[in-house]
């Protein structure tokens, strides 16, 4: 196994990556997108999508170490979760849940809590290749910080949720990508992950099951069942390794 650690979101998270996952799985996917970004002679987009708690960013930054060490300069990483809709706009707005209205900043990370028109509007803006901002959501402030990284990469991985969701408005951002990868998980592999990230954060346990279940998990079910298939669409296991469903691209 490949130890992997890094600091997500003022997290400690210690990731685990198999030899096999590496070599069968990591470095093709990175080769095909440098030898994407040699025939096209621009900046190649790709796009990753998987429910919460996938662990999309730790492998994104993985994917970066593993670039730099195999000499594959201009990979850079970069999430959607800077377009988070405001907390005050969050915490004045309702929407309708089961029945009953509810403060928008109960079901934060839903599709609706995110500005979708600057999202796609920037995403444009990355696949033309233009040099730009590229905000940044901050855990401490509940905001995101604008322009808080500069994209300039060669070959840009941009991670989220959404990113392939199959709903109006959504599924326009799959236009924009020259690749894209999914990843599924089980419901439950997901939930435990989503509740032991919350307790690290200080929540108690009770708390922390709380609001995965009534937060998260509509999230996790709504990626797992209206996500568009992708070039390359991986599964991560009960242990937390990688394998390759199918590849189309």
């Amino acid at each position: 196994m490949i130890e992997h650690h890094v600091t997500m979101n003022g997290i400690d998270v210690l990731a685990r990556y198999s030899q096999r996952a590496v070599k069968d799985i990591f470095l093709p996917l990175l080769r095909k997108l440098a030898g994407l970004r040699q025939e096209k002679g621009g900046r190649v987009l790709a796009m990753l999508a998987a429910p919460p708690g996938a662990g999309k960013s730790t492998l994104l930054s993985f994917l970066e170490r593993l670039a730099r060490e195999k000499g594959l300069c201009g990979i850079q990483a970069i999430g959607m979760d800077g377009f988070h809709r405001r907390q005050d706009d969050l915490l004045s707005h309702e929407i309708e849940r089961d029945g009953q209205l509810i403060p928008m900043v109960a079901i934060k990370g839903a599709p609706v809590t995110f500005e979708l028109e600057r999202l796609t509007e920037r995403v444009k803006r990355v696949a033309a290749g233009e040099r730009c901002g590229w905000p940044v959501y901050d855990r401490l402030l509940h905001n995101p910080v604008e322009d808080a990284l500069r994209v300039d990469g060669d070959i840009v991985l941009l991670e989220g949720n959404y990113l392939l969701l199959d709903m109006d408005g959504w599924r326009d951002l799959k236009t924009c990508a020259d690749y894209t990868v999914s990843i599924r998980a089980d419901e439950g592999l997901l939930r435990n992950r989503l509740i032991e990230r919350r307790i690290k954060t200080g929540v108690e346990k009770d708390a922390a099951t709380q609001f995965v279940d009534f937060s998260d998990m509509p999230n996790v079910r709504l990626c797992l069942e209206k996500t568009m298939p992708a070039d390359v669409q991986l599964a991560i296991d009960g242990l937390g390794d990688y394998h390759m469903i199918n590849i189309t691209g």
